[in-house]
């Protein structure tokens, strides 16, 4: 077995995937403590290792493609961080591979970026460019933590996003679109190339009275046949057109440039290596961001997923705000209305543990209401922004009448695809005979779970603060 190269630490070595449609992108931290591509058999530079046909859609094949790769060539990772969708992040697993910690396009992406040292703003934007699909993510920085929603996604079912583009480059030289050998001569050509590819569609946008003379100018080959700016410019508005079906959701600034108080907005994926597709999504945005050293924006997410296997940053991924729910409180012997802290900001993780409110280390008995007929109450739970008084509903929903005296813990929950729920714990009578240090605790019943949905991003928002969701009722056992 032989290895490419060496990783900053070889006792304990740690990969990232972001398994696409057309490339299996695999990092690590290298010898010099900066994430590049593992240089596997195969890979095609500054790409990654191309996805078969086969396994193109099903990340779990893809996955244990890389993954198998890797192993032969570089050894067992001890860690591995996959680069997922939100709802995709339940990814089966073979025999012998490691859990992957799944990690979205966003965190991923704003990982490399913190860990370069980069100035961020309070609230950024990722435009995330791929083969298949192109989204959009709003994302909230408070206190170490970074809350993801995405806010809009074009994914056309035939050829893509990106792959369409590709599909429309070869066919515009008479090429196949589905051959992996094109496909990697391609890949290899337009790196070479780039800088005269932007320099003859810069001519073509400048001079349109000149524009019949600029688009034959070739500005490579592939497989023997010649790709002139005209094709590509032709297949470019595939990009653009796509890119602007994110953001007709969007408000638009009205004027004649960007609009300088518009959040930022970071391109990532293949397509972002465009400068013309680059200048489109800033003329609609404004302010971009810029990615660290000059890295690749196909590269840029799976390199941060790196330097999180490797233990070199933090991925942020938890809920970055607190959780409450209104509560009738009982104050030298007065009803009163108030709040019961569930969640504290930076402790909820998507797909991670539920968590319950506490005191003293202690979770908190909550009475419930009284069973007398009246059908169960509506309780309300709300979020607020960590360090502000800023609060936004996130749903009420009605929890069952239980018997006089009845208690539980409450908490709450995100599953891996973003979606939230209140969680209550009901609590029994003690259990007699039980060990000495647990007599005295009562014994607990089946949870219950209402789902809220996806908590607010930002609570600060008055389009958040002033959205009052459906209501849910009933609870899940």
């Amino acid at each position: 077995m032989t290895t490419p190269s060496s990783p900053a630490n070889a006792a304990a070595p740690a990969m990232a995937v972001d398994a696409g449609t057309r490339y299996l992108r695999v990092a690590w931290i290298g010898a010099g403590g900066t994430p590049e591509l593992v240089d596997l058999p195969g890979t095609v530079p500054g790409e990654g290792l191309p996805t078969p046909a086969g396994v193109r859609g099903d990340r779990a094949a893809a996955l244990r493609v890389a993954y198998a790769a890797y192993r032969e060539h570089c050894g067992t990772p001890r860690r591995m961080v996959l680069v997922v969708p939100p709802e995709q992040r339940a990814v089966p697993l073979a025999g012998g591979m490691p859990q992957p910690r799944p990690l979205g396009t966003p965190h991923a992406v704003l990982a490399l970026l913190r860990h370069a040292g980069s100035p961020l703003a309070s609230r950024l934007l990722v435009c995330d460019l791929g083969a298949s699909a192109a989204e959009l993510a709003r994302c909230t920085l408070v206190g170490g933590a970074v809350a993801v929603a995405r806010v809009a996604r074009y994914a056309p079912a035939a050829d893509g996003y990106g792959a369409a583009f590709d599909a429309a480059v070869l066919a515009g030289a008479g090429l196949p679109a589905d051959d992996p050998a094109v496909l990697r001569e391609l890949a290899l050509a337009r790196a070479e190339n780039a800088r005269r590819t932007e320099i003859a569609l810069d001519r073509l946008a400048a001079r349109p009275d000149r524009a019949g003379r600029f688009a034959d100018t070739v500005v490579h080959e592939v497989a023997g046949r010649e790709i002139t700016a005209g094709v590509v410019h032709r297949a470019l508005c595939l990009l653009t057109e796509g890119l602007d079906r994110v953001l007709d959701g969007l408000p638009t600034h009205r004027g004649d440039g960007p609009d300088p108080d518009r959040t930022p907005v970071i391109a990532v994926g293949g397509p972002a290596r465009s400068a013309a597709l680059r200048q489109h999504l800033t003329a609609r945005l404004g302010r971009p961001v810029r990615l660290p050293d000059g890295t690749d924006p196909a590269l840029a997410a799976v390199f941060g997923a790196a330097l999180v296997a490797g233990g070199h940053a933090d991925p942020a991924d938890r809920y970055p705000h607190a959780v409450a729910v209104r509560v009738h409180r009982t104050v030298a012997g007065r009803p009163r209305d108030g709040e019961l802290l569930i969640s504290p900001p930076g402790t909820l993780e998507a797909g991670g543990a539920t968590v319950f409110a506490e005191t003293g280390g202690q979770r908190v008995r909550v009475k419930a209401v009284p069973a007398d007929g009246t059908g169960g109450r509506e309780v309300r739970i709300v979020v607020r922004a960590a360090g502000t008084d800023a609060a936004a509903p996130v749903g009420v929903v009605t929890v069952p009448a239980a018997g006089d005296g009845a208690r539980f813990h409450v908490g709450v929950r995100v599953a891996a695809d973003g979606a939230a729920g209140l969680v209550l714990q009901p609590l029994g009578p003690s259990r007699p005979g039980a060990h000495p240090a647990r007599e005295h605790l009562p014994v607990e019943l089946p949870l219950q779970e209402f789902p809220l949905g996806v908590l607010p991003v930002d609570p600060r928002s008055p389009e958040e603060s002033d959205h009052h969701p459906p209501d849910t009722q009933g609870a899940r056992t």
